[in-house]
């Protein structure tokens, strides 16, 4: 008895806030009516008391399969039915290439300032700190919007096998009481979850493009050759331009979440270590997570097929997703329940990381007094406690999903716009801060030398990107002013498609002018861009601490691979030698590598 009594104590006393870790200086906190300062903003986020927990695995295999879920699975049906399989193709891989150098430039800012807050805070050190508390909210709209999204639609990717024998609100209550007991752990238990989940999607997804490799060379049951029959019927482009521009942001909603290894930074255990190769694997994710497996479901679905366009009831039920889509006209018997299982765990996985990237950003910004300062209490084990209750509370509206066919299926196109459009703003504003800091970088006469991971792309990268985020906010202008079909809709539908499309960027001004007139805020010069607060700094000892400690960590088999890896090495360096004596001519040395 008193065994157990210790230990719910214990598990009491753990979400107390640790008395030697604030999250606020005492000299930021609301009764101390202290001015608002830029300073004690950098130092909120440096010495943010989140636990470092997670290791370089986890951060990898979030780099190349987190945060795909429905955007991916089930949106990319409708889009194919729009603007057919090369579009949808070019598409992926523009807004591919974007991301890629934007969540390179994020990777570069995360190894130097391993900050609370990520981008957020960095638009509040390098840009201005209107613009930061705008970013940041921003992303907090971003995520929870999601959240029920994801959660509706993994109620209704339950129905696939009952058919609407149990009740939505009840498989809605498992996944809430599920997220609840997931983020209730520590970071760790977050961590795990996602290296499991996405293991497993990932395995899905190059499982599927295998198998539609298959089925397009005439391999299925039918033996019919489809080749790229369904390209030159109906074709590639269906819509022109406007069907092209249309599907931007159904791509841009199922790339969302590939900054998370950014936040994720502020929790990582070693950040110089563990984030570079992170960062490095995003081009694996965008490449077979998107365009291949895009390509190869253009190859095996017509845009044409009549299951890819469901009544309206019908938006996010795995049925219309052109993965299941093409198993079943495969007549590959069962498998389409085991992808629809698959997409029942990725739903919630994303919904896990909505959780987990909304706490994490509500807390930095209470930490900067730009949110409601509760929401920066983090107890003992790092949790971000205040923050979990409050998004956990506001995800109650995916109970909205189950009441209705009607209020489903509003609710779910007026979040899933709000999300895409919120995204492409997160990613702008990412190129822009590194844009900035690399100017007052070299102003402050720092060279790239001493940056520990930089940009594949550099600051070239993220002027190509930001330009193309532009390119996308008109072209996404232009057809929520004037969609496909728009002849045929009358006042009121083209009012509702336009502020679906469009309604993130006035609360974004909003956000950003009523700050800025509030506070008076200047933006951020080179001459006084703060370099200093939050830079991972390491003495020789500590690198060498750090290296101990990873090499401890890792797994059997990964010290077998570096065994064998060695033994060619050496084995490589003396066929080398050999040759240089057989044949009278240098060819390579130790020393060379």
């Amino acid at each position: 008895m008193a065994a157990t009594k210790t230990f719910v104590l214990d598990i009491i006393d753990g979400f107390r806030r640790d008395p030697n870790a604030r999250a606020l200086p005492p000299g930021m906190l609301p009764n101390n009516n202290k001015p608002w300062d830029i300073e004690d903003a950098y130092e909120a986020t440096a010495r943010s008391p989140l636990a470092r927990q997670l290791k370089a695995r986890h951060l990898q295999m979030i780099a190349i399969g987190g945060v795909i879920g429905a955007g991916l699975f089930i949106n990319t049906g409708r889009a194919l039915a729009l603007a057919g399989p090369g579009s949808l193709v070019l598409a992926f891989a523009i807004v591919g290439s974007a991301v890629f150098c934007t969540v390179h430039a994020l990777g570069e800012l995360a190894v130097l300032f391993p900050v609370a807050g990520s981008f957020s805070a960095y638009s509040t050190r390098f840009l201005d700190p209107a613009w930061g508390f705008a970013m940041g909210w921003n992303y907090v709209f971003q995520w929870l919007a999601v959240i029920p999204f994801e959660i509706v639609g993994a109620s209704i990717a339950a129905d696939y096998w009952d058919h609407g024998g149990i009740s939505n609100a009840v498989w809605i209550t498992i996944y809430l009481v599920l997220l609840c007991i997931v983020n209730c752990l520590d970071v760790r238990a977050y961590g795990e979850a996602e290296f499991v989940f996405t293991m497993i999607k990932v395995t899905a997804i190059v499982g599927f493009i295998i198998f539609a490799l298959v089925i397009d060379l005439g391999g299925g049951p039918n033996g019919h050759y489809i080749g790229g029959e369904f390209w030159r019927n109906p074709g590639a482009f269906l819509n022109g331009f406007k069907g092209f521009a249309s599907v931007l942001s159904v791509a841009a909603f199922a790339y969302e979440g590939a900054e998370l290894v950014g936040l994720c930074a502020a929790e990582t255990k070693y950040p110089r270590q563990s984030i570079p190769p992170a960062i490095r694997k995003t081009f694996w994710r965008i490449t077979f997570c998107y365009v291949i497996s895009m390509l190869m479901v253009g190859l095996v679905v017509s845009s044409s097929d009549p299951q890819l366009v469901a009544p309206a009831s019908a938006i996010g039920d795995p049925t219309v997703s052109p993965f299941i889509i093409a198993i079943r006209n495969a007549g590959v018997k069962g498998l389409d329940s085991v992808f629809n299982a698959v997409i029942l765990l990725a739903t919630f996985e994303v919904a896990n990381s909505s959780l987990y990237a909304t706490t994490r950003t509500m807390a930095a910004l209470a930490e900067q007094r730009q949110a409601p300062a509760y929401l920066a209490y983090i107890d003992r084990h790092g949790r971000p406690i205040a923050a979990t209750g409050t998004c956990l509370l506001i995800s109650l509206i995916a109970y909205l999903g189950a009441t209705s066919s009607n209020s489903q299926t509003n609710a779910l196109v007026w979040i899933t716009s709000i999300s895409s459009l919120a995204g492409i703003f997160t990613w702008a504003s990412i190129c822009l801060v590194h844009i900035r800091f690399r100017q007052g970088w070299e102003y402050q006469g720092h060279s790239l030398d001493e940056l520990a991971f930089r940009s594949v792309v550099g600051v070239i990268g993220s002027y190509y990107a930001f330009v193309v985020y532009v390119l996308f906010l008109i072209l996404e202008l232009w057809v929520a002013i004037v969609p496909i079909g728009w002849e045929e809709l009358g006042p009121s539908d083209r009012a509702t498609n336009f502020f679906q499309a469009y309604l993130t960027v006035p609360v974004i001004i909003v956000f950003y002018v009523g700050y800025k007139l509030f506070f008076r805020t200047d933006m951020v010069r080179n001459d006084t861009m703060n370099l200093s607060i939050g830079t991972l700094k390491l003495t020789l000892e500590q690198i060498r601490e750090e290296e101990r400690a990873k090499r401890m960590e890792r797994s059997s088999w990964r010290k077998i691979y570096e065994a064998i890896q060695s033994r060619r090495r050496g084995l490589f360096l003396r066929s080398q030698d050999d040759t240089e004596m057989d044949w009278g001519f240098r060819t390579a040395s130790a020393a060379d590598l």
